[in-house]
């Protein structure tokens, strides 16, 4: 589904990304790892288009280097940045009405599907979306992505500075993505949920895969660990 090769990003003259090459299934769960730092939401960022990049990002056997963003996003592919950006005056029910791309189609989510999911935002579904907590801020601008139905979706530290309960709904949230045939690209610092729900782990170290290997491969890889993970 998803083709990166030798892509290269850069923030004016630096070089932060150099050589990235890995791909993403149909309904594959991928978690890129490594420290802070070291090019993990660059990667998301640059297959996104929204920094400057070289190489080849191909979507469904189409190019995307040379699209825009909301190009990229019109092809299937969704966004959920750290920093969550949610439009604060306006209610829960708007944000996520706000997702949709496709007027008067089914996709694989609708709101009632989410509300199910997330039980905390029905609650809340006419309350502005700025009164919400951090966590549910989190849940609505994931939700708000699925709205749009995309097939692949990159998220961006979905867990920090979420209490447990939240974190076991956004491993329940992303584990019913898969089933429902949506690939994931996770950037996630919690080793826990990564290694539970992913079907391939990914390590980034200095701009750099330096390993990539299914969730038994990394576990048994102490050298990998060690270096690139542990403080």
């Amino acid at each position: 589904m998803l083709s990166v090769q030798n892509l290269n990003a850069y923030y004016g003259k630096s070089h932060i990304l150099q050589g990235i090459d890995f791909t993403i299934g149909e309904g594959e769960i991928v978690s890129l790892l490594g420290r802070n730092g070291v090019g993990r939401s660059t990667t998301v960022k640059a297959i996104m288009g929204l920094v400057n990049r070289t190489g080849s990002v191909q979507f469904r056997d189409m190019e995307t280097i040379d699209k825009d963003p909301h190009e990229i996003a019109h092809l299937g592919i969704g966004y959920v940045p750290e920093n969550r950006e949610i439009f604060p005056t306006l209610t829960v029910r708007q944000n996520m009405a706000l997702g949709e791309k496709r007027a008067g189609q089914t996709g694989r989510w609708s709101m009632d599907d989410l509300f199910a999911l997330f039980p905390n935002l029905k609650a809340r579904a006419d309350n502005p979306g700025g009164v919400l907590s951090g966590g549910e801020q989190q849940m609505l601008t994931m939700c708000r992505t699925l709205m749009g139905d995309p097939d692949l979706i990159m998220i961006d530290e979905p867990t920090e500075g979420l209490a447990p309960q939240l974190v076991k709904q956004v491993g329940q949230l992303l584990t019913e993505m898969a089933k429902r045939n949506v690939a994931i690209l996770l950037v996630e610092q919690k080793l826990t949920i990564a290694l539970e729900i992913s079907d391939r782990i990914l390590v980034m170290g200095h701009g750099q895969l330096v390993f990539e290997g299914t969730p038994a491969e990394f576990n048994s890889n102490d050298q990998i660990r060690q270096e690139w993970l542990e403080v």
